[in-house]
């Protein structure tokens, strides 16, 4: 495996803004795996223009420990990466040529400190396969020498009066908003909850506070009286485990156990932001001005049926999440999966057995993108296909929903596997070894939902939907699909089709 070093995690580890421990123990790691790290020669020729000649004596002999990526290509040949990612000066060029890498697979991963490479990595769907000094070390440890990392344990739900103010994670909130501490406090006083990941050293990773609105919001344009759930606080530091993505995720189940039709939050959108990109991703979109900020909207129940015709069901699935496409031209497939794999994948219905206490949600597979690997031989699977799990030898049912990204088939390099699930992976390195021993289909896909009604094996016998116990993914009809959800009690609100035109 090869990774290339951005040359900005030396030259914090030398001004300290990154405890040079966890270079070096980024390094150890990297050795005792026999990965193979390098050094972009754009990134060599960016120091070589420093006009500091002592701190360019340094790190120029700093990194000539390091091999060289040799002949990486060039971004500047690539037109439509260029205008994805975007090019604004000197500085942008030589961070293209790395992410350029990653992309064209001349590496497998890429570990920067640089949110502007990791903004441009959204851009062009590489943000599962760039990676901080830290997500780094812990993806490695766990994933390739199966050790026992410290993972953020819970989304805690906490009183804001059992919080530190003066925590790190609150200064920018203090600079932007002048009367953030004194909205702060008076939230305090009436008793208002945040969802908080707390990191090893005591201090926040992620803060989300929300609330029920029902008003109009004085914005330009005015945005008229509806019951709203409105982002008030949502701040993630620590984003190396997707705590953003689950932040949205746990503020659109809120809405919809509620009965609120629309999510919203105000932000000073910047060049290049990096929560404008997380939040698009998810289906909000700038409806409308309030003061100097934006507003994000993002509505839970479509009302624009137009979408049927003018997007894919896989933008559906992105735009409109948790509702999604199952119209009759997508197919749908039962997809059998051992208990194991379940609840690494599903962690919500593991935690119902749990020793999580009612206020804590684990990050870890309660994410909404997620990554699966079998022995398939099917090939009939395409982006915007529906997936119902089904669960193997123990609960023997289906309870989740998915809706297919992208799925690759026949893939037996272990390497290759590795860069397609990426930071999505619940498999440790052992376990993909033992599976790419035969051509294996990789299936990245999104999460929708849990059935409110667990469909047994019994059902789907007796509703002539299986015949026997699913060996392997087996594509079934739209009317048995139209019988799990009928049985399932999935709310049909939440489903974008030919019919639903007519509701």
């Amino acid at each position: 495996m090869n990774i290339v070093l951005d040359t900005n995690i030396f030259i914090y580890r030398e001004d300290n803004a990154i405890p040079s421990n966890k270079l070096t123990e980024l390094l150890r790691v990297c050795a005792e795996l026999n990965i193979k790290t390098i050094i972009h020669p754009s990134s060599i020729e960016d120091l070589r223009r420093d006009k500091n000649e002592e701190r360019k004596k340094i790190m120029l002999s700093k990194l000539s420990a390091y091999p060289i990526l040799s002949d990486p290509p060039l971004a500047d040949n690539d037109q439509e990466f260029i205008d994805t990612v975007g090019v604004a000066n000197s500085h942008d060029t030589i961070d293209n040529n790395i992410l350029y890498s990653v992309y064209r697979n001349a590496v497998d991963f890429l570990i920067t400190e640089d949110k502007g490479i990791y903004r441009k990595a959204r851009k062009i769907g590489l943000e599962d396969r760039v990676f901080d000094i830290e997500e780094a070390i812990k993806y490695l440890k766990k994933y390739f020498l199966n050790e026992n990392v410290y993972q953020p344990l819970a989304i805690k739900v906490v009183h804001l009066y059992h919080l530190d103010l003066n925590d790190k994670i609150f200064n920018s909130l203090k600079q932007d908003y002048p009367g953030f501490e004194l909205w702060w406090r008076k939230k305090s006083r009436e008793g208002t909850k945040a969802r908080v990941n707390i990191l090893e050293d005591g201090s926040l990773g992620a803060i989300l506070i929300w609330k029920v609105e029902r008003e109009a919001i004085a914005s330009q344009p005015p945005l008229p009286i509806k019951k709203r759930l409105k982002i008030s606080t949502f701040k993630v530091t620590n984003s190396g485990f997707k705590i953003g993505e689950l932040f949205l995720k746990m503020s659109v189940e809120y809405a919809m156990k509620n009965e609120i039709g629309e999510v919203y939050l105000t932000h000073f959108t910047v060049s290049n932001d990096e929560l404008v990109r997380l939040i698009e991703d998810f289906g909000f979109y700038r409806v409308a001005k309030l003061g100097e900020e934006d507003v994000y909207l993002k509505n839970i129940i479509v009302t624009e049926f137009s979408c049927y015709t003018e997007l894919s069901p896989v933008e559906i699935s992105r735009k409109y999440y948790p509702s999604f496409y199952d119209g009759e031209d997508v197919k749908k497939f039962i997809v059998p999966i051992l208990p194991k794999y379940h609840q690494k994948l599903f962690v919500e219905i593991a935690k119902q057995d749990s020793l999580f206490g009612a206020d804590e949600f684990c990050v870890e597979g309660n994410t909404i993108k997620k990554a699966y690997l079998c022995h398939s031989q099917s090939k009939k699977m395409e982006a915007g296909d529906i997936l119902l799990f089904y669960e193997s030898r123990t609960a023997k049912g289906i309870r989740a929903i998915g809706i297919i990204e992208n799925v690759y088939y026949r893939v037996q390099d272990i390497q290759e596997i590795i860069r397609l699930v990426g930071k999505r992976s619940v498999y440790k390195v052992k376990d993909i070894e033992r599976i790419a021993l035969k051509p294996t289909t990789v299936i990245i896909f999104r999460w929708h939902f849990y059935l409110p009604n667990f469909i047994s094996y019994l059902y789907l016998v007796r509703n002539r939907i299986l015949s026997g116990p699913p060996q392997s993914i087996l594509e079934i009809s739209h009317e048995k699909y139209e019988l799990i959800k009928r049985g399932g009690g999935l709310d049909e609100r939440f489903t974008v089709n030919q019919a639903s035109v007519c509701r």
